[in-house]
Parts: structure tokens; sequence; C-alpha cells
């Protein structure tokens, strides 16, 4: 059985937890969207990849803004369709407006148009308040990309006008949850250099948000009792330990160190057979 990219894994994850909180069974989602009782079982063991509409209409139904999980669903959705694989279009590509990419676009009109027609007959469905999860998701994305249009390159957005808002910045952050101040998601953390591969086979990576001005460590491929600790001088360090076999396909997040410390940052990987640790500098 093919293992699932870790962004897949984790949007799995968050849908199964958002599930929990709606009380509903497989069969109840199903009655209750366009999705049968299969695919539901499939799309929350990341077995298929989901439709942005299910992910709306499930936060919908728990009553949950949609922000978080439409973020790990855009990472998923690059693995699903290989665009985080894929290299640019080459020379072969045809041009816009030549004949070559009109009759490509001729060809994949009546694909397009079914998709369409498919994606108007789920909004006319009684999911309940589908409609505005589907507005907060454009009120996010419109959020987002405006501050990145006063100049030739990426701002750094105002915190106040992010949503949802991060929750903390500098200091504040020290020893919190990255994903729960939402300082991870996508635009809102880099990575600081590139990841490294340990003997054992997983990766690890230091990602700093200058959104938050805080810093933690990522680890991915791991084995139950690996752990990853990131360190700077002056703070007590934090650690993150993978303790069960779920957390072995998906990424785990050490604690934040709150403030500027990018350049004093070191990341060690301590692997579970108790072999020494390894680590690496930004």
């Amino acid at each position: 059985m093919t293992t699932p990219a870790p962004e897949c894994a984790a949007l799995a994850e968050g849908l199964r937890a958002v599930r929990a909180r709606t009380g509903l069974s497989l069969a109840a989602l199903a009655e209750r969207t366009p999705y049968s009782k299969s695919s539901w079982e499939r799309y929350l063991n990341g077995k298929l990849p989901v439709p942005r509409q299910a992910v709306e209409a499930l936060c919908a139904m728990a009553g949950e803004h949609p922000g978080r999980l439409l973020a790990l669903w855009e990472l998923a959705d690059a693995e699903w369709s290989g665009r985080a694989r894929s290299p640019a279009p080459g020379p072969g590509t045809p041009a816009p407006g030549t004949p070559d990419a009109r009759r490509t676009a001729a060809r994949a009109q009546p694909v397009r148009q079914a998709r369409q027609a498919r994606q108007a007959r789920w909004r006319r469905l009684p999911v309940l308040g589908a409609g505005a999860a589907v507005a907060a998701a454009a009120m996010t994305a419109a959020l987002w990309w405006l501050p990145h249009q006063t100049s030739g390159r990426p701002a750094t957005p105002d915190s106040s006008t992010l949503d949802p808002a991060p929750g903390c910045r500098g200091e504040a952050c020290d020893g919190k949850d990255p994903a729960r101040m939402s300082c991870g998601l996508p635009g809102r953390a880099d990575a600081l250099g590139p990841p490294h591969r340990t003997r054992t086979g997983a990766n690890v990576e230091i990602r700093y948000s200058t959104v938050c001005a805080a810093a933690w460590g990522r680890v991915w491929h791991t084995r139950v009792g690996d752990a990853v600790e990131v360190s700077a001088p002056g703070a007590p360090p934090r650690r993150v330990v993978v303790r069960t076999t779920a957390d072995t396909s998906v990424y785990r997040f050490t604690p934040m160190l709150g403030g500027d410390h990018r350049t004093d940052l070191r990341l060690c990987f301590l692997p579970a057979d108790g072999t020494a640790r390894e680590c690496y500098r930004p």
C-alpha cells in the first residue's frame, strides 16, 4: 500500500477531527451531501482525493471556519494533481492565442462545462451553511491576495488583515503550537534552508513565520519514538516526540520559539533507536 504524502495525510487527519465534532455517521454525511458513504470513508482515510466542496460542506456542518482545512486542501490538491512535482511547461507547450492553444482549449471545454454543471447542482443542494462557508473561503483568499499586490515582491501581510488572524507574535508565541496559533498556514511560514534527510530516512527542517516572528522544527517520514528538538541561545529547547503510528505519516511540529532567532537556531533529530542525534543549522 502506497504511503500518502504528508500533505494528504494531514488533510485526512483534519477532516476526521472535524467530522468527529459534527457527531454524524458516514451514512448521515451521505444524506446531507452529494457524496456517498463509501466516498466519505475514503476521504476521511486519505484513500481518495477530496473535492474542495466536500471540505467546505463538512466545515459548515460542524460550524467550523473552513480556512485551516482549505489551506491543507490546497497543499494536498497540489500533490494529487502532480503540480507539486511537475516542472514548468516546456518549450513544446502551445503559446496562448496560437491555433494549437485554441484547439487544446476547445477540447477541454466540454470537460470544463461538465465540471461547472456539477458544481452548480451541488450549490443548489440543502447543505446547512454551505453558502456561508464558500463565501468565507472566498473572503479568506481575497484578504490574503490583496496585501501581495502592493509591490513587485510578496509583502508581509498586516496581521490585522489575515483570516484567521495569527494567535500570537514574538515572545508571546514561545512554547505554543504553530498550527493552533495559525502561524504555519501557507504564505505565513518558510523553511530556513533546505530540508535534511537523516540516517533513518526521516526529513527535518526549521520553519519561520515572519507574521508570528517565531520558529519551530518540522519532521516527517518518521518512526514511533523519533523526536526532533529546536533550540536557540537563551531560550528553552522545544521538542516533539512521535508517539503513535498515525504520527509517522504526517508532519509533526515542535512548539514555537518566539522571537527573531533566525541566525542562532539549531535543529536536532533524536532517532528512536537511541543512536547519536543529528543536528543542523539553517
